[in-house]
């Protein structure tokens, strides 16, 4: 099992990252202010512009240390690769699964249905949980139609037709979302899902946890051998990683979304720490900004019994562990790829 090291969040654009024998060390206005050692790293995640050095990025690289580039409001922007790793068989293989349409399908349809099936039951634990401060029969009506949709992703052959299914389930989704926000209702309204750039507070911190989740699900497809840039669900497109997106799918609402109401509810994060551009984009300052990565390091490390091994596991192994399910499903060692599903 895959030892569970720390994510290095550098979220001050003004620093500087450098090598300095076996530590990062970040620089401001030329004095350190932070030196760890790479080998306690799995990832860096720096959020500026000023970049990192040569060294660094080589040293990164050789020791399987994810070093990724972002704006400071969480837009990817790259990441340092070295040589590629992995069986290159595999990766013609997951190229052949991904060109074959009925082949390609079959996966995606898997994604698609752990992301239903895990959408679902985050609105049935919010009716479990808070049945008093909710509209009920509203969000278990709209349980029951995504319920329903369940049969037919799990047999559909037509990638058109599974994406319209998946549509349809995130519309219900969506639609009674703002119900699970329970706390200041004013400053963390939901009224649909809006992005580049997000319009409203709550819209804000999900695409920035998608982001960030994103990114893990990439490092995890890269640690397994897989291409993240080959995708089923999602197609090809340059500088897209779509298996990453993929993968993604089927945790966004139980891993990213719930993690984002959690922030809301329990008042991590509150308006004064949002604002408003002149294009209407709304971002987050500084100070909860560091919160939300904060509060996801933890919840990476909370514990959670996988449906598929029947072991308890980090959070934050979920993405390795799928991905190494993917991987095992693409040399033929497992008949189908088992989604993560939870209740």
């Amino acid at each position: 099992m895959r030892k569970l090291l720390n994510t290095l969040f550098v979220t001050s654009p003004d620093t500087y990252l450098a090598l300095d024998g076996e530590n990062v060390v970040v620089y401001r206005e030329e004095k350190t202010v932070l030196r760890v050692p790479l080998h306690t790293l799995e990832q860096i995640l720096y959020f500026g512009y000023k970049g990192a050095s040569p060294a660094l990025m080589g040293a990164c690289t050789d020791r399987g240390i994810r070093l990724a580039f972002l704006t400071p409001n969480g837009r990817f922007l790259a990441a340092a690769c070295g040589k590629a790793q992995g069986n290159v068989l595999l990766r013609i293989q997951q190229v052949r699964a991904s060109d074959d349409p009925v082949t390609r399908t079959r996966y995606a349809r898997n994604f698609v249905f752990g992301k239903v099936f895990n959408s679902r039951w985050v609105l049935e634990r919010t009716t479990r949980d808070h049945a008093m401060r909710v509209d009920v029969a509203g969000l278990k009506q709209v349980s029951k139609q995504m319920s329903d949709l369940l049969p037919f992703i799990r047999e559909c052959t037509s990638d058109e037709q599974l994406r319209g299914f998946e549509g349809a389930a995130a519309e219900q989704y969506f639609r009674v979302f703002d119900q699970c926000v329970l706390q200041n209702k004013k400053a963390f309204y939901f009224h649909g899902r809006n992005r580049r750039p997000p319009l409203d507070n709550v819209n804000a911190l999900l695409s920035f946890v998608y982001t960030l989740l994103a990114n893990d699900c990439c490092a995890a497809l890269e640690a397994v051998g897989l291409d993240p840039y080959i995708g089923f669900l999602h197609r090809e497109r340059p500088g897209r990683t779509s298996l990453a997106l993929d993968l993604m799918e089927e945790l966004r609402s139980i891993f990213a979304d719930r993690f984002v109401l959690s922030l809301i509810n329990n008042r991590v994060v509150t308006e004064k720490g949002f604002y408003q551009q002149e294009t209407g984009a709304v971002r987050m300052d500084d100070e909860t900004r560091k919160a939300v990565l904060t509060g996801w390091q933890t919840k990476k490390q909370e514990q959670i019994q996988h449906p598929f091994l029947q072991e308890k596991i980090p959070w934050g192994l979920v993405p390795y562990v799928q991905a190494m399910l993917l991987n095992r499903c693409l040399r033929g060692d497992l008949d189908e790829y088992p989604p993560f599903l939870w209740k």
